[in-house]
């Protein structure tokens, strides 16, 4: 069995790995079964929250220290980072996180570098009000965000961009969809409350509960029965905004993971849906997800910009595009976007959900919607995308997206990180005449 101190350990190379270019959700979970189960939550905690304020710690090793460490010692480098988060963001003792934190460098292989360990952490903890002054004079440190970041969210939102920065560091809420083929969210919500589960109703979203501090599912009363999934309030919106009836036909086009698709059919009964992405693996967790609810769709792998692959030739009622975006709505549940996006992906991702519009619009029928959905907050990827689609698409026009949320563009509502996650929905129908 593991050692505490490899947690450390496998938190420093789990970091290294995400600065490499690899995706934390990809990278932890091979990681986290080296460990005790008992140690594989602690894991988690010290990958996301180093990853989260990494642009802060990383400042303030720079600080502290005169040179920097070489590239081969990149995993002592980011080990530091996780010894910081513990001293300053987490209840763990001092004494405890500084000695586990310098064992692990015997675990690396590495004890050349106990002393080196020690003596930065101790020095972090002497010198706190000089790294709380550094973080007032450099706003990649105090908003621990990658300076193209900072100014592109400033830029897009200059009345809003603090409130977005500011949210992107917390951690998220765990939210639910309540199932209501099964039971409605009032008599769950009161199941909650009885089991001691703090938790409110959404102000937003119907079906949506945001539990006061998340848990796990096999916590949650009839979770594995199907009465709820794990769902952002932002991202149930989509399922609410395509007002189907009995025998529509809709796609749902980038589906996986499946959370709308799932939606769709528990709050419309007698439609079909196929559901489309190009990744297998991530359709196995549609498939997952499905069965769990005890719901049917037509699983489909293929690319969105190539319907000649998949489309069967019958038109959709509605369509619902969750198009690939940059995340930049949820960075509190992916830290590691922050490292791993660059200021060149806007503009490659916002090509991307064009050819994706262009190639889906002709597989809707006159008179049906389609839903334009992303996880992001930058104007290219959404309401400036919608602008051009518009213009360039003679028989698509803009519908009226009701409700007392988010921020009316002109060209779609623009959700921020807040109580939910950052969204943007645009809803635009297909004119019967051309």
């Amino acid at each position: 069995m593991a050692k505490q101190s490899s947690v450390r350990q496998l938190a420093a190379r789990a970091v290294t790995r995400v600065t490499m270019g690899e995706s934390l959700s990809y990278v932890l979970p091979s990681l986290q079964e080296k460990l005790a189960k008992k140690d594989q939550p602690l894991l988690a905690e010290l990958c996301y929250g180093t990853l989260r304020y990494y642009y802060r710690l990383d400042a303030w090793l720079k600080f502290l220290t005169e040179k920097p460490l070489k590239e081969k010692e990149q995993d002592i480098h980011n080990l530091i980072l996780v010894g910081f988060y513990q001293l300053f963001h987490t209840r763990i003792p001092p004494h405890a996180a500084i000695g586990e934190t310098v064992q692990a460098t015997r675990s690396m292989g590495k004890a050349w570098a106990r002393g080196l360990v020690n003596g930065v952490l101790r020095n972090a903890q002497r010198r706190f009000d000089e790294l709380t002054e550094l973080e007032e004079r450099s706003p990649v440190c105090g908003w621990s965000h990658p300076k193209w970041l900072i100014n592109t969210i400033k830029r897009a939102w200059p009345d809003d961009y603090q409130t977005i920065l500011a949210a992107n560091n917390q951690p998220p809420p765990m939210t639910l969809r309540v199932n209501e083929q099964q039971i409605q969210p009032s008599r769950y919500l009161k199941k909650l409350l009885d089991n001691c589960i703090q938790a409110r109703q959404s102000l937003i979203a119907p079906q949506a509960i945001t539990l006061a501090k998340p848990m796990s599912v096999d916590k949650l009363p009839l979770f594995h029965e199907g009465a709820a999934s794990v769902q952002d309030e932002s991202a149930q919106l989509a399922a609410t905004l395509i007002q189907a009836k009995p025998g529509d036909h809709i796609l749902d086009a980038c589906c996986a993971p499946g959370g709308k698709t799932c939606h769709l059919l528990e709050l419309y009964e007698g439609i079909t849906v196929d559901a489309l992405d190009s990744d297998n693996l991530r359709l196995e967790r549609v498939g997952e997800n499905l069965t769990r609810l005890g719901l049917t769709a037509n699983v489909l792998c293929g690319d969105a910009t190539q319907p000649d692959s998949w489309f069967t030739g019958q038109l959709y009622d509605h369509v619902l595009l969750d198009a690939p975006c940059s995340g930049t709505g949820v960075i509190r549940r992916h830290p590691d976007i922050k490292l791993l996006r660059k200021a060149e992906d806007i503009e490659a991702l916002a090509q991307l959900q064009q050819q994706i519009l262009q190639a889906i619009w002709p597989l809707l029928k006159p008179g049906g919607t389609l839903l334009y959905a992303t996880c992001s907050i930058m104007p290219q990827e959404n309401h400036l995308q919608i602008e051009h689609f518009l213009s360039a698409t003679p028989d698509a026009k803009l519908l009226p997206i009701e409700g007392q949320w988010g921020h009316d563009t002109g060209f779609g509502k623009q959700l921020f990180p807040a109580s939910g996650d950052g969204f943007f929905y645009s809803l635009m129908v297909k004119t019967e005449t051309q």
